[in-house]
């Protein structure tokens, strides 16, 4: 298939009866269905091809339909998670060059037209509201028209059709553009490693908007398999909640897995994913302590941990007939047509997922070597079977609850508190989100500062929950070097020694 649209009017033939894609309120859409659907909110929405669309939406079978959609269209589009805020949409929109946002009225007592509403003058952008709160009953809760005016889909141009940000090590977001090509490709990995086919049900919670997103909707659209929307995440009824659909797929980090094995304690003896055959992870590493966890509380083979980024999505993937010591240590093998090289420590990449560079295109000469490699940032190895593993990251990047955080973004936020004179800030492993951010400042002097008064700068300067830091050291200097970078392994071993408060 030469574009996301060709992707989707081949289900609407293959799959034209089965179901591909619904919510836990128990609306669905076939093949066929999603195409309709996706061509009436084409028409309804009225984008130009080439515009871009910025949309910020939960994962819902509407956000699915709008990725759908805007397909159809020949818009550029740029999902944004739906936990960001002002601040990083403000940014993302400008970097974007947003012609159109679309946004819940509300969604989990945050107003996000009021927050679009806002923005739209100073970044020049029309807004899309849409109710989300609404029982919908079976209707998609979307804007509708007559297709018969539509332009002809997009053909294969090798244009930008899709920008994602990835915050990276720079205190401001980089937005990272892909084709339909690049985002097609990012699917290979789930269908030949995973072999994802019309018996796999797969639900999902995680944010849609993630590049991983757009993946598994057209790992759906090639081999037939069940993606269910979950709105939210609750660690306590997620496990029953899933239940409810009969996966025999369920992922995707350390907070999901914990939920999973919590539930099935509660649940008692009788399996509550009777139909399971495989979790799969991505975005960060699964700690080996869960991963025994998983194998003997559900009898599964192991974790499927994949490894990509949002330049280059899903490069390695595992097949459920590794070995458990493969599955354990490694990300698997590159998936068709990826090349893997480790050049001083660190693993660079080449193949059809990857993009075709940033928004800012400055920052295209550091990203790429001579050779058009990827500089992948992170640090690992390639065995004589050619199965990579990924032992570190050069660049300095949290990774909480699959979601990447910027030190220096936070590290800037946190010199922006009065009483902080000097700050830096790591992350530390943590049980129930894989990494926490841990803030280590100095106060000006006579002054104090506590967890709360940080965690209420942060609200004030709009800033994602997430990026709020989880534990607060005050020390008396930052360890620096004759350069005057901070050392960070001084201040991990430091706090990584007896066990500390959280």
């Amino acid at each position: 298939m030469t574009t996301v649209w060709d992707l989707i009017s081949s289900a609407a033939d293959r799959y034209r009866d089965q179901v591909l894609f619904a919510d836990e309120r128990g609306r669905t859409l076939t093949g066929r269905q999603f195409a309709d659907a996706a061509e009436r909110v084409a028409a309804g929405l009225a984008v130009s091809p080439g515009q871009v669309v910025s949309w910020q939406l939960p994962s819902c079978l509407e956000a699915v339909v709008v990725t759908a959609a805007l397909a159809r269209t020949g818009a550029v589009q740029n999902p944004i998670i739906p936990i960001l805020r002002e601040g990083d949409v403000t940014l993302i929109t400008e970097d974007a060059g947003t012609d159109v946002m679309i946004v819940p009225a509300r969604w989990r007592g945050f107003d996000h037209g009021a927050m679009a509403d806002g923005l739209k003058d100073h970044c020049g952008f029309e807004v899309v509201t849409l109710d989300l709160e609404t029982d919908p009953g079976d209707r998609l809760r979307l804007p509708e028209g007559d297709p018969a005016g539509l332009a002809p889909p997009p053909e294969d141009d090798h244009a930008c059709r899709w920008v994602y940000f990835s915050s990276g090590t720079t205190a401001r977001p980089k937005g990272v553009r892909h084709t339909d090509a690049s985002v097609i490709a990012s699917s290979n990995g789930m269908i030949d490693g995973l072999e994802m086919g019309e018996d796999d049900v797969y639900p999902i919670a995680w944010p849609i908007a993630h590049i991983g997103g757009i993946a598994m909707i057209n790992a759906a659209l090639r081999g037939g398999s069940r993606l269910v929307m979950f709105e939210s995440f609750d660690p306590s009824d997620i496990g029953a909640r899933m239940a409810a659909v009969k996966p025999t797929l369920l992922g995707s980090a350390v907070p999901f897995f914990r939920a999973y094995l919590d539930a099935q304690r509660r649940h008692g003896d009788r399996p509550l994913f009777p139909r399971l055959r495989a979790f799969v992870a991505g975005g960060a590493p699964t700690p080996p302590e869960i991963i025994r966890e998983l194998d003997e509380t559900f009898a599964t083979t192991g974790i499927i941990n994949s490894w990509g980024l949002t330049e280059f999505p899903i490069a390695t993937y595992p097949t459920l007939h590794d070995s458990p010591e493969k599955l354990a240590t490694t990300v698997g093998r590159p998936v068709a047509g990826v090349q893997v090289k480790v050049v001083d420590g660190e693993l660079r990449l080449k193949g059809p997922q990857c993009c075709s560079g940033y928004t800012n295109p400055a920052l295209d000469a550091d990203a790429f070597d001579e050779q058009g490699w990827l500089r992948t940032g992170d640090l690992g190895s390639v065995d004589d079977e050619g199965y990579v593993a990924v032992t570190g990251r050069l660049k300095d990047v949290i990774i909480r609850s699959a979601e990447n955080i910027s030190a220096l973004e936070v590290e800037d936020i946190l010199l922006r508190h009065p009483d902080i004179a000097d700050a830096a800030v790591i992350g530390l492993p943590d049980e129930r989100t894989g990494e926490r951010v841990c803030a280590v400042v100095v106060t000006e002097p006579g002054r104090s500062v506590s967890l709360e008064s940080v965690a209420a700068h942060f609200a004030a300067q709009g800033t994602a929950r997430q990026k709020i830091p989880e534990q607060l050291e005050v020390v008396e200097a930052i360890p620096r070097n004759a350069m005057g970078k901070i050392v960070k392994t001084e201040l991990r071993s430091a706090l990584l020694g007896p066990a500390r408060p959280g």
